[in-house]
Order: structure tokens, then C-alpha cells, then sequence
């Protein structure tokens, strides 16, 4: 990949989804980048970039952000979260929100990817508050992701952390052409909802605030200003007393914040 390719790629990128692309993911861009030249019938990112440029190509621009590699490919990823959310949050919200009116726990699945990371959480509430009423909301960038998450169906490896119980219970598996395929039992399924969002461009339209939002490994590429708006935004929705999970590698340190640090990568708005 040439200079002038990479630049134009990297620019069109934090254009369409405030992704800063440093240097050293120029063999990323090139490798997944490259996958979109048959698509768009070009030869080489030379061509790619003149087409990409040209008049009536604007359904391919949204592509750049789609060639990106999704940040959650299997169930329970980054397990300490799930563990947390089960023995400390949850309890808690559930104790706090059962003195309101409509008791009910909304949460953000903020870079939802395929849908793993909705799903461990929509898991982790029907069997630890059974009785207690939730909704997920799973956004992502990537419409190509939204699909999958929507559609719900998984290879064995995406479920190898679930115990062989929660896997019978919960999904329904392939046989003949289908056969090594698990889908989500439209009773969980139908309890989380699927949209595009390009969290780092968009505000997002949600009517009620959230007591938990997982918004992991999506500040690894922007700049320190979109990061600081990110966790602005993101902290808005988050009620009094709620929850922001980031990823186990990332940290809000030289961040301008108004969250408490619990531990690692698990932060809480002050009540």
C-alpha cells in the first residue's frame, strides 16, 4: 500500500467514524481494506481510492468503517465484567430500582460488533434477575454487524466459554447445511434491540437512560478530543449510580471524566 493510499483510507475513516488510524496500522488497513476491491470491482487501492472518490460511490464510503475488525467475535469476552455485573451490580440495581415506580434495568451495548457482547449480557440478566424486567440495546457502526447480531447465529467456537446447560437452554442448533451453527431462541432474541449507530459521529436517540453501558475497546483509536466527547456522551446516559464498562486494556486516566474508578475498566456515575 502506497502513501497516498493510506492517507486517503485513513482520512476517510476518521471522517466516517473518528477512528484515528496511526502508522502502525497501515498493515490493518491494508489487510482488511483489501477485502473490499472484489466488491467494488477494483484491482488495486489505487483504484480503489479513485473509485471510492468518484460521483455515485457514496453506499461504499459507509465500507471503510465495515472492513474494520470487530472488537467481540465470542460470548463472555473479558469475563471479570460479566462476574462483576452478576455479584455487584446487578444486586445492587436490582435493590435500588425496586424502591421506583417501574422498576426495570436498560442497557447500552454501545460497539455491539456481531452481537456477542448483547447477548453474554442479555444471558447474564435472564439468569441472575428473572424477575426482574430489562432491555438491551446493541448499536453498532458497521450495518454489516447489525445483521449478523440481528439475525443471531453463531459457529461452536463463538459459545466454547458456555457451559454445555446455558447452550441448550438458550439456542437452537443447526443440522444438515446448518450443521456446527447455534441461533439465539427468539425468547432472548427478541429481547435485545439492533441498530446502526457511528457512536463516535452520532448522537444517539434513546428515550431513557441507562444503568449499564459496555462501550469496550472502541477508545483504542480515536484522538484524546473524540475520546473525551465519547465518555461525555456516554456518561450523559448513564443514570446516577450506573455503570460504564470499558475494555480491560483501555483506561480513563488522561481522560476529563466525572466517573468513580471501581476497579479496572469498570467505572460508576456518582450518585
Amino acid at each position: 500500500m502506497g502513501d497516498s493510499e493510506f492517507e486517503f483510507i485513513r482520512g476517510l475513516v476518521y471522517e466516517r467514524s473518528r477512528i484515528n488510524l496511526g502508522l502502525d496500522k497501515r498493515e490493518l488497513v491494508s489487510n482488511h481494506f483489501g477485502l473490499r476491491l472484489r466488491t467494488i470491482n477494483a484491482t488495486s487501492l489505487t483504484e480503489s481510492s479513485r473509485q471510492l472518490q468518484s460521483t455515485g460511490a457514496e453506499d461504499e464510503l459507509d465500507n471503510p468503517v465495515d472492513v474494520m475488525p470487530p472488537n467481540h467475535r465470542c460470548f463472555f469476552r473479558e469475563r471479570a465484567h460479566f462476574d462483576f455485573l452478576k455479584q455487584t451490580a446487578l444486586p445492587e440495581l436490582t435493590a435500588r430500582i425496586s424502591k421506583g415506580r417501574r422498576p426495570k434495568i436498560n442497557v447500552w451495548s454501545a460497539d455491539t460488533s456481531s452481537g456477542e457482547e448483547a447477548y453474554s449480557i442479555a444471558l447474564t440478566l435472564a439468569i441472575c434477575i428473572p424477575n426482574t424486567p430489562w432491555s438491551i440495546e446493541g448499536t453498532d457502526s458497521s450495518h454489516r454487524f447489525v445483521a449478523t447480531a440481528q439475525r443471531g447465529v453463531y459457529g461452536e467456537d463463538a459459545v466454547r466459554n458456555l457451559p454445555e446447560g446455558v447452550v441448550r437452554a438458550y439456542f437452537q442448533r443447526g443440522f444438515g447445511l446448518e450443521n456446527g451453527q447455534l441461533r439465539v431462541r427468539p425468547e432472548l432474541r427478541n429481547l435485545v434491540n439492533f441498530s446502526q449507530l457511528n457512536l463516535l459521529a452520532e448522537e444517539p436517540e434513546f428515550r431513557e437512560p441507562f444503568q449499564i453501558i459496555f462501550c469496550r475497546n472502541v477508545m483504542i483509536y480515536p484522538d484524546r478530543q473524540t475520546q473525551e466527547k465519547l465518555i461525555a456522551r456516554l456518561t450523559s446516559r448513564l443514570v446516577p449510580g450506573g455503570y460504564l464498562f470499558i475494555g480491560q486494556g483501555e483506561t480513563l486516566s488522561n481522560v476529563k471524566h466525572t466517573l468513580r474508578l471501581l476497579r479496572p475498566a469498570t467505572y460508576q456515575r456518582p450518585l
